[in-house]
């Protein structure tokens, strides 16, 4: 549907484990995917030998300079122009972009998330709206142990480690200052069943109203 005007772009970010996927999906579900764009920003990690590195050589994922937001930005306005984008597929797994990509087609709402999407200048200009989705830091740590091990066949040990020296370490340079930025904070993230029906009735209000004009 392209009604003429831009589509509203919609950050959602949060540090790592605070529920922003569980808050994207439970908007997803109240919107209708039909409507909605999703573009994360994992989509964009860089190949494990092209990632910058800490002072002992550890590569650091959690770095703003892990990700080609540059490559994300070109996409973000060509589905605020109504064009079509082919996004990367990374493999966590092997910590590297396959050669397949996903037909990401614009909508009337897009939808950005990311734990440093708030922290890029550059990106923050194109956010409409701004969500930071918050959670205690040992909530957080408990759901990326999880995940790690569960999805991504990491140790637990491994786990610890990255933790330790970069996840924490950046998330309170980067992730947790970007929280300023927002415009709405959800704290529990997926939990917070009444902050998330507030922002998907105003986000159905809004394609309502681009349909009334349309």
């Amino acid at each position: 549907m392209n009604t003429g005007q831009r589509p509203v772009t919609i950050a959602v970010s949060g540090g790592t484990g605070s529920g922003k996927t569980t808050v994207v999906d439970a908007i997803i579900e109240q919107v209708g995917s039909e409507n909605l764009a999703y573009i994360p920003h994992d989509a964009y990690y860089k190949n494990r030998a092209d990632a910058p590195k800490t002072a002992d050589g550890a590569i650091n994922f959690d770095h703003p300079d892990a990700l080609e937001t540059s490559l994300m930005i070109e996409h973000i306005k060509l589905l605020q122009n109504w064009q079509a984008v082919d996004i990367p597929v990374y493999d966590f797994t092997q910590d590297r972009r396959t050669r397949a990509t996903t037909h990401v087609m614009p909508q009337p709402i897009i939808f950005v998330d990311g734990i440093l999407i708030l922290a890029e200048a550059a990106l923050r200009e194109l956010f409409d709206i701004k969500i930071f989705v918050d959670a205690d830091a040992d909530v957080r740590f408990i759901r990326r142990l999880k995940r790690d091990i569960a999805e991504r066949g990491r140790t637990l040990e491994s786990v610890i480690k990255q933790y330790e020296t970069t996840v924490r370490p950046m998330h309170l340079e980067f992730v947790e200052p970007s929280k300023r930025y927002a415009d709405v904070i959800i704290p529990r993230g997926g939990y917070n069943r009444v902050a998330i029906d507030l922002v998907a009735d105003r986000i159905r209000r809004m394609l309502a109203d681009a349909k009334s004009e349309s």
